[in-house]
This record gives structure tokens, sequence and C-alpha cells, in this order.
């Protein structure tokens, strides 16, 4: 391993409850530099931050005005990457493998991948959430995008969950794009990929993600994702993949119900998409012995239904205003 500095990048807002235990861990790698980009929190996540620069000098904390992690990670990386081959984003609302650092730049020296990517283990710390991590776990809930499934194999991709890149592949490419709400580490796959960097799906490590805690902010995190992929859509004219498309279609089948009193038939795609979610759920209860996995159904509904409107806002505002 590279004995020059690793950068760690932590983009933050109002993560008190989680950003101790995470600087505590990435301190123990003695030749990292960890830069918390916080985007103005108001939980105490300042305090808590300051208090370990007391005790840890490779701990920085930069001010991240335009809030969103994108902007963070560009931030860092403007301020801190020149020392840097390689840097590490980590996620605040997740748990990390104590080795995670030394596996991820094992696997880049390894495979000379210019950026590796990691799986998703998707976790819930109450009932709520672990049924909603049943749901995004299935491939109901994320059509088998590869990272979003543990495997035993690594493989080249052209999309995954950001953890480990070379800071000149970053750069080549400009860095994230700031005006991504979401699904901006998709769009910058697609430039790296396009500029000829490859991306490697690694299977020695990992990270443990937890969900959202009601379905309120479970819904507006996939409207989100719906926006974000509209835009990758928009702005690379690229055509979605089939697994985005029943999501995609279901605002539009939705509206297709309206002409319902005309002909029954304009509410059968509605009414199939709704029962295979319910199906789905009552599948995944069986699976997991648990009856109150069958909301898993509904849960599922209101994902694709969220991911939906978003991807329609992006579209029609971007008709509309072009």
């Amino acid at each position: 391993m590279d004995k020059q500095k690793i950068l760690i990048i932590i983009p933050c807002l109002n993560e008190a409850e989680h950003i101790g235990r995470l600087l505590h861990q990435f301190c123990k790698n003695k030749n990292s530099l960890i830069i918390v980009a916080d985007g103005g929190s108001s939980d105490g996540t300042q305090r808590i931050v300051k208090d370990c620069i007391i005790v840890n000098s490779n701990i920085k904390l930069i001010f991240n005005e335009k809030k969103i992690q994108s902007a963070g990670i560009n931030l860092a990386i403007k301020l801190f990457g020149f020392d840097s081959k390689y840097f590490i984003r980590i996620d605040a609302h997740a748990d990390y493998p104590d080795n995670f650092v030394t596996e991820l730049i094992q696997s880049a020296e390894v495979t000379d991948a210019d950026s590796v990517v990691i799986a998703m283990d998707t976790v819930g710390k109450t009932a709520i959430q672990n049924m909603f991590a049943i749901t995004q776990n299935s491939k109901l809930g994320n059509g088998g995008s590869a990272h979003r499934n543990i495997s035993n194999e690594g493989k080249w991709v052209e999309h995954g969950h950001h953890a480990l890149m070379r800071v000149s592949a970053f750069t080549d490419v400009g860095g994230y794009d700031e005006l991504f709400v979401a699904n901006e580490d998709a769009e910058l796959d697609f430039r790296l990929i396009k500029a000829g960097f490859k991306i490697w799906l690694t299977s020695s490590t990992f990270m443990t993600y937890y969900p959202r805690s009601d379905f309120i902010g479970l819904f507006k995190q996939y409207y989100r994702y719906g926006i974000g992929r509209a835009s990758n859509v928009i702005k690379h004219k690229q055509i979605p993949k089939i697994r985005q498309l029943i999501p995609l279609s279901v605002l539009p089948i939705l509206l297709l119900c309206l002409l319902f009193p005309i002909n029954i038939i304009f509410a059968l795609p509605f009414i199939s998409w709704l029962g295979l979610c319910l199906a789905y759920g009552v599948l995944l209860s069986i699976q997991n012995k648990k009856l109150f996995i069958v909301l898993s159904g509904p849960t599922a509904a209101l994902m694709h239904f969220g991911w939906s409107a978003g991807f329609c806002r992006k579209l029609i505002s971007k008709i509309l205003y072009r």
C-alpha cells in the first residue's frame, strides 16, 4: 500500500448520532486525512467533530455551503486532494467493517481499477426499518441492481455505490455534477466509463446501510432518486434500462385510470402492477416468517410511485421550460 495519505471524506448534515463513532473508527487508519464536509448541522455534529480534532490533527472540518453530498466531496477534493492518490467516500448514516479502507485499497491495487464500488447490506434497527430493508433488498425493490446484493465474486461494472476513487480520475472528468440532488454517483460513473476509466465492484468489503425510519422519508428519498435518474437521462440522452421502466410507468398508468369510466381496460395496467406488489409482499412475508413483512408490498408500491413521480416531474419540467 502507498504510504501517501489516504483522503477519507465524510459529507454530512445533522449526523450527531453517527459522526463520533465514524471518526473514532477511521482515525485508526494512521495514514489517513479525514475531511468532514458539514452542510450546516444544527444538532451538535460540528461540536463533536471539533472535540475529535482536539485529540487528532488528521481530522479537518470544512463548511459545505451547498449542503448536498456531491458539493461537499468536490470541495474536499479541491482543498485537500492534491496530496492523495485515492479518496474514500463515507456515508455518515451507515456502518463499515474495520478493514474497510485496507480492503478497498488492496482491491484498487490488485485490479488497477480507477474506482472501487461496494455492495450495500441494508438492515433495520426497528421493525419498520427491517421491513423497508427487506423490501429494498428484494428484486421488486431494487430491480436486481448489482450493488444492492452481496456477492462472493467481484466484477467490472458500469455503476455501483461509491467508495474509493483515484483522485486523478475524479478530477479528469470534472468531479460530481452539483446540479444533481440525487443519483450523482451514477451520473459520474457514466462519465468515467465514457472517458475510459474502469469501475470494480469488490466482494472483499461492503457497507451496512440503514433505511429511512418512516414512510414519508422513504417516499421523499425515492422521489429524489427519480429526479436524479431523469436528470441522467436528459443530460446524457440515455434510454432507461428495463428494470427502471416498471417503476417509471407507475404514475402514467395511475393517470390512465382516469379513463376508467370509459372502459375498464384503462385500469388494468395499474391493477396488475398493484397486484404484483401486494403478492410479492405476501411472498416476502412467507419467506421471512413474519406477518408484518406483508407490508413490504405496499412499501414497494410507495417506492415505485415516488421514483416515478420524481422522474416524470423532472422530465415534464424539462419539456416545458427548455
